[in-house]
């Protein structure tokens, strides 16, 4: 099924050439007519002629680019007419890739030969491909989940297609099923998604990547529902459960990019391993960033952090803990303040859904940080107001400065402006500890991490917790966790 564009602002012209196709016999399988630029790129992208005659005048400056851009995917044969005959139109001809170049007034019989010769290499390499594709429409789902099912004769290519809300799923299987695909798929409903298998020929791959943007563009103008699609064109030979497996597997990089896009892709995405916990340093970075109302360089924080990616890309599941344990550091934030309450609790269980459920992570980002500003401003009003949890408040102090040899209750006491006695009788009431046994608990937690995650010497990590004495901080590190120092970093 081969069809003809002719785009010409004259009418005459359009109109002639038409009834010359029709004439002389040329089996064009639809004639499609377009007098402007805009409409000449409709009809590329919805109807994706094969043979194309535009007129190089119709095009100013600012629709040139586009033009190209829709020939080059949309079209194989590119026909230019103009009534120039100047060096500026053959080099725009050259850009096009044109195959002929008519100057008006074109001749009838120069006409006929070049459409018929266009038709029939067209409607040849489309005979030749789909004698040879026909084997795809006997797969079947054991060929995808079961090694070595599918016909050995056949290099396959595969385009998943899934939405974005799995209740438009069931739309979007009518919309494939009934899709008019130029290069026929066997088509395989799944549960969670569309499978379309082509087999694949020489000189095909482009061709099919096009009707993959086609079809996604034509579903966005008709339902306005986003989906996202995978090309996967392996770069070798591949069996059709293996290239399956692997096009799955790399589904989440639309965690990454967002819907309303094909991702094209000639091998598996491969996800990075990432510490998912925030090291003590990240932990005392938040403290102060939460303590201080700096909501710019949180957000610099977080886009630095989670929207920084563009050829490398951590597992989905790990950046998810991650941001887990942020909002675990805020929680705390918010209880020091009485803030785990009300309407701004229900907003914290919000995001805490965001973080697991939400398809794409710069919207988990983005309704984070609109959490945390109003984390920030409640906090600031209750600061004022002098609403806050004692021990919650000391707790977090000592979380920053516990590498301070010389930090005691005094200090703490000051510094969330209480007597030292009622503070110490406040924690041992709350936590069931001394001020000295959490001291300690928190040192010598930062301190087994540092002996796990670093290359550092006893005694600087005894220096990095607050310990002025090796000897000591050994000591009190086996009576906490039952061995040394050093064992304990052996087992590890």
């Amino acid at each position: 099924m081969v069809k003809l564009l002719i785009a010409d602002r004259d009418e005459n012209e359009r109109v002639g050439i038409k009834w010359l196709v029709s004439s002389y016999s040329i089996p064009y399988e639809e004639v499609f007519l377009a007098r402007t630029a805009l409409e000449t790129i409709r009809i590329l992208e919805k109807d994706m002629p094969e043979v194309v005659c535009v007129e190089l005048d119709m095009f100013q400056s600012d629709a040139w680019q586009e033009l190209q851009y829709a020939l080059n995917r949309y079209a194989r044969f590119c026909i230019v007419m103009t009534a120039e005959a100047t060096f500026e139109r053959a080099l725009q001809a050259i850009e096009l890739h044109a195959y002929s170049f008519w100057l008006k007034p074109i001749l009838p019989d120069e006409i006929k030969r070049v459409l018929q010769h266009c038709y029939k290499q067209a409607e040849q390499k489309q005979s030749r491909y789909s004698s040879q594709i026909q084997p795809t429409n006997t797969l079947s789902y054991r060929t995808l989940f079961v090694e070595g099912e599918a016909p050995d004769y056949n290099d396959y290519c595969i385009l998943l297609l899934q939405t974005e809300n799995i209740k438009d799923l069931p739309l979007l299987r009518s919309y494939i099923e009934d899709y008019s695909f130029q290069i026929q798929p066997s088509i395989l409903p799944l549960s969670d998604m569309m499978a379309c298998v082509f087999a694949r020929m020489t000189g095909t791959d482009s061709y099919l990547i096009q009707q993959g943007n086609l079809l996604l563009k034509q579903w966005e103008e008709r339902y306005r529902i986003p989906i996202a699609g995978i090309y996967y064109v392996p770069k070798q030979n591949e069996s059709l459960h293996k290239c399956y497996m692997e096009a799955k597997q790399s589904l989440d990089i639309h965690f990454f990019k967002g819907y309303r896009q094909l991702t094209v892709l000639k091998q598996p995405i491969k996800w990075g391993e990432i510490d998912p916990f925030l090291t003590p340093e990240d932990q005392r970075n938040w403290i102060g960033m939460l303590n201080e109302g700096d909501l710019d360089k949180i957000k610099n924080w977080m886009h630095a952090e989670f929207l920084n990616f563009s050829h490398y890309y951590p597992d989905p599941g790990l950046l998810r803990i991650r941001l887990s344990s942020i909002l675990a550091q805020v929680r705390r934030f918010m209880k020091s303040y009485h803030l785990d309450q009300g309407e701004l609790e229900i907003k914290y269980h919000r995001v805490f859904e965001s973080i697991l459920y939400t398809s794409v992570l710069y919207r988990i980002v983005q309704d984070f940080v609109l959490f945390l500003k109003e984390v920030i401003d409640r906090a600031t009003l209750h600061r004022q107001e002098k609403i806050l949890d004692v021990t919650e408040k000391a707790i977090q102090f000592v979380e920053q400065h516990y590498m301070e040899s010389d930090l005691n209750l005094e200090k703490v006491a000051q510094f969330v402006d209480r007597n030292p006695a009622y503070l110490s009788s406040q924690l041992s009431r709350k936590n069931k500890e001394t001020f000295r046994q959490l001291l300690t608990q928190i040192r010598i937690r930062q301190a087994q991490a540092l002996l796990k995650e670093s290359d550092n010497t006893i005694q600087q990590i005894a220096d990095l917790t607050g310990f002025s004495n090796p000897n000591y901080f050994s000591r009190i590190f086996k009576k906490a966790v039952g061995v040394s120092p050093r064992v304990y970093r052996d087992q590890k």
